[in-house]
């Protein structure tokens, strides 16, 4: 007898799966265009900003959150504890936003918190190529919102 050549229909499916699963997981971080990367940043100066705020209400200490637009960081420092963060990936500060000084977007800010929290809120927007994201801190509960695209509290 003689053998067949060929694949059998099951066998076609199977492969046709198989390439279609790895496209399905590769091709969206080929066409990633540093959104989901600013996203995450956006996720950790919001983490950052309520740790601050946890930690100055819950050891009563003052912490102050410095946010450098030139050197695209930011720090925070108490009388015992400093940190100083850069930001990857290309994305920078566009603007700060705080009641008493306005939009600042050059040079250097600093943000008090004190025991009883910071006195005013702050508005952070970030910017990476053409994807912008708004980091809104409460300064009332010690709670961040963040929102794709550039927004002012109001």
């Amino acid at each position: 007898m003689k053998g067949k050549d060929g694949f059998t229909l099951v066998e076609l499916i199977i492969v046709i799966f198989i390439i279609s699963l790895t496209t399905a997981l590769v091709m969206p971080k080929l066409w990633d265009t540093g959104e989901r990367a600013l996203k995450s940043e956006a996720k950790r100066i919001s983490n950052t900003l309520m740790y601050i705020y946890d930690e100055a209400s819950g050891k009563k200490r003052v912490y102050a959150l410095k946010i450098d637009f030139n050197a695209d960081s930011f720090s925070f420092e108490s009388e015992k504890e400093s940190r100083s963060i850069r930001m990857n990936d290309n994305i920078r500060f566009k603007d700060v936003i705080i009641p008493s000084l306005g939009e600042v977007s050059i040079g250097e800010v600093t943000y008090q918190f004190g025991p009883m929290g910071p006195e005013e809120p702050i508005t952070l927007h970030l910017i990476k190529d053409d994807s912008e994201y708004t980091i809104m801190f409460n300064h009332i509960n010690g709670r961040a919102k963040i929102r794709e695209g550039y927004f002012i509290e109001g």
